[in-house]
């Protein structure tokens, strides 16, 4: 086979993260900037070239040598983008998204993959390291990585979700936690937890939704790259995310009758609170209007000159309040 890329390709690259030539059989061989440059694939024989876009040396490198239409390029080297697959320059087009899990970073804030795959050829683009892409490098360097574009696509697509499905099994561990936690102990700081798991879940289910559509596009394509096999596999993978998407569905229901729940625990103690500051008011009230009656300072008060006036007051008042406490257990009021 002739070399991929045109004479004056740079021998370095900086933004190069990692390339391969695969073999075919499942391994392959890691190449330098030197040996990308120069590459010329052998029959079963394919190059995967992995690239940090925001090199201003990657953008000028695939514009001037990934042989890719300026809108495919575009394409790739955008800010944002949402999972999608379309089919662009006799390849196909896709972009995909991974679960966070690099030290410090919150698992909801996914990492955008793009690839572009054809015929000899993979370039997959990425700003933030991701995990599943160093899962497919094991595999290749143990020799039972992908055979084909098809097995490479298929191979990451099922990295990416087994990733996925750890996370959304930890959210549900948390879920299944705090509803039991609610049962015993009530506090603020769950509300917290609960608010959480409820964002997680909804920033998950935002990418992973249009991920489903992308691989049912997926599924359906009419591709030299894929066998019949690799359809099978792209739609059970298809099935596997819909089920984390309905997962994500039920975990952010149940947090909000853990939250419900929650709320009607602190609402239901803060009234049984008032409800005792409410008795105690209503054996004082009495209480206190006694005093304040013998405290006016004027003639006549009753026992004023008995030496055991006070005596007499104060057992009156405690007799009260054992009355008014005593009818309020017979009303069963506490």
């Amino acid at each position: 086979m002739s070399r991929l890329f045109e004479q004056g390709a740079p021998v370095e690259l900086d933004g190069l993260t990692d390339a391969w030539l695969l073999d075919g059989k499942g391994g392959g061989e890691r190449l330098g900037g030197a040996q990308v440059a120069n590459c010329e694939p052998m029959d079963g024989q394919w190059l995967w070239m992995h690239l940090d876009y925001s090199r201003p040396a990657v953008q000028a490198w695939m514009y001037r040598y990934s042989q890719l239409h300026e809108l495919t390029v575009e394409a790739l080297l955008q800010a944002e983008t949402r999972p999608r697959c379309v089919v662009a320059d006799n390849g196909l087009l896709i972009f995909l998204r991974g679960v966070n899990l690099n030290p410090g970073a919150d698992p909801e804030d996914m990492v955008s993959l793009r690839i572009w795959m054809g015929e000899g050829r993979i370039y997959t683009l990425g700003l933030r390291h991701l995990l599943s892409l160093d899962d497919l490098r094991e595999l290749m360097a143990r020799g039972t990585g992908p055979e084909g574009q098809g097995d490479f696509l298929v191979m990451l697509v099922n990295l990416l979700l087994d990733r996925v499905g750890r996370v959304i099994d930890d959210l549900y561990d948390r879920v299944d936690e705090l509803e039991e936690s609610v049962l015993t102990v009530s506090g603020h700081e769950q509300r917290g937890e609960l608010a959480s798991i409820r964002r997680q879940a909804i920033t998950l289910r935002r990418f992973l939704a249009p991920q489903r559509e992308a691989l049912n596009r997926l599924a359906a394509e009419r591709s030299a790259l894929f066998s019949n096999e690799h359809h099978l596999y792209l739609r059970e993978a298809s099935d596997r995310l819909t089920r984390f998407v309905e997962d994500l569905d039920a975990a952010r229901e149940r947090a909000g009758v853990v939250h419900e729940s929650l709320v009607s625990n602190l609402t239901e103690q803060t009234n049984n609170r008032m409800y005792i500051l409410s008795v105690i008011a209503a054996v004082f009230l009495p209480l206190s209007f006694v005093t304040g009656l013998l405290g006016i300072n004027v003639g006549g008060i009753p026992g004023a000159e008995s030496s055991l006036g006070f005596f007499l007051v104060v057992l009156g008042m405690l007799l009260l309040a054992v009355g008014l406490l005593g009818f309020f257990r017979w009303r069963r009021w506490f």
